[in-house]
């Protein structure tokens, strides 16, 4: 296939299509048809349907050069993400950078999780929850889309999303920006909850010359609701990871130990400290995590423990209310005892 700086011949859809194909195929690139798709569609700013309708549609120079550029791109592992600069999430469109992981599918498993939890504990339809005010955090937000699509979902809540990452926070708030949703969701520049525990110094990352809204110091909020899609990879997976992956994602927001453990524990204590009782902790699980995760809640301050499995039937998210367990739970569970 020829690069962008070599001489380029007319071209029309079907051949430069079946060109970036072939060589995407070549390249071993996942889904290359689904690839090369997308790349045109995002040069050409058309529709699926319009493509197909006009295979002997010609090409102009400029986006001849614009499309091959793309495709040698990608055949040299640049995720098609960070290429069209967008991603679909909820049913939402969210800008998309090097500067946070892209956000996939399983994810969503998380907000469905996250929705029904507040609907049992609220006794809620889901009409009705569109109307309770609710505080929910979300930890490590990366592109915002975990916030984004719960604040669509729940136009009465206030979010309040945190990271470590001034980039990734440029990104969510521009994707906040882009739905509406500015108003309605807080950025913080913080570790985990530190912005919103007592014990938070001004001094730390996060303070008010940090944040969004530099409101002076923050009163320590009761979240009704924490989510997150926390780092999971193992270092010691490394060199399985796709090479897009691998080479193109940001390791911050992939890996978290040897183990790929480590951001748990620390996620577990900061929400014991900032969940309202009966407040929902739903996080997303790594590889093998669910364990872990199940044991770190394994004690007086959790209840109603629940692990979730994605369509794979892979465990994905780890689910769990704060506070001891109601006293018609505990004698149900003496009665169950009882019984058997």
């Amino acid at each position: 296939m020829k690069t962008a700086g070599a001489q380029l011949t007319t071209m029309d859809v079907r051949s430069a299509l079946g060109d970036a194909i072939a060589h995407l195929e070549c390249a071993r690139v996942p889904s290359a048809r689904l690839a090369a798709e997308l790349l045109l569609l995002h040069v050409l700013a058309c529709d699926r349907a319009w493509l197909y309708a006009h295979p002997e549609e010609e090409i102009g120079a400029e986006a001849k050069e614009r499309f091959l550029a793309l495709v040698t791109r990608r055949a040299k592992g640049v995720p098609t993400q960070y290429l069209t600069g967008h991603q679909e999430f909820w049913g939402l469109e969210f800008e998309v950078t090097p500067d946070v992981l892209i956000p996939r599918p399983e994810t969503e498993h998380v907000v469905e999780v996250a929705l029904d939890r507040l609907r049992a504990r609220l006794n809620a339809t889901p009409d009705k929850l569109k109307n309770v005010l609710l505080h929910i955090a979300d930890v490590g937000t990366g592109s915002g889309c975990l916030a984004v699509a719960l604040a669509s979902e729940l136009p009465n809540a206030r979010v309040f999303a945190t990271d470590l990452s001034a980039a990734a926070l440029a990104v969510a708030r521009r994707n906040a920006a882009r739905h509406g949703m500015a108003a309605q969701i807080e950025f913080a520049q913080s570790n985990l909850l530190d912005a919103f525990l007592p014990e938070y110094e001004s001094t730390q990352v996060g303070n008010s010359a940090s944040r969004d809204r530099d409101h002076g110091p923050r009163a320590t909020i009761s979240f009704d609701l924490i989510v997150s899609n926390p780092p999971y990879v193992a270092l010691a997976d490394t060199a399985s990871l796709p090479r897009e992956v691998r080479e193109h994602e940001p390791p911050a927001a992939l890996f978290a130990g040897e183990s790929g453990l480590d951001f748990y524990a620390p996620l577990v204590r900061a929400a014991e400290k900032a969940l309202a009782p009966d407040g929902a902790l739903v996080v997303e699980l790594g590889y093998n995590a669910a364990g872990h995760v199940r044991s770190l809640l394994q004690h007086a301050n959790w209840r109603d423990i629940a692990i979730t499995n994605d369509l794979a039937g892979v465990a994905r998210v780890a689910s769990a209310l704060r506070g001891e367990p109601q006293p018609d739970c505990a004698a149900r569970d003496r009665a169950a005892r009882g019984k058997g």
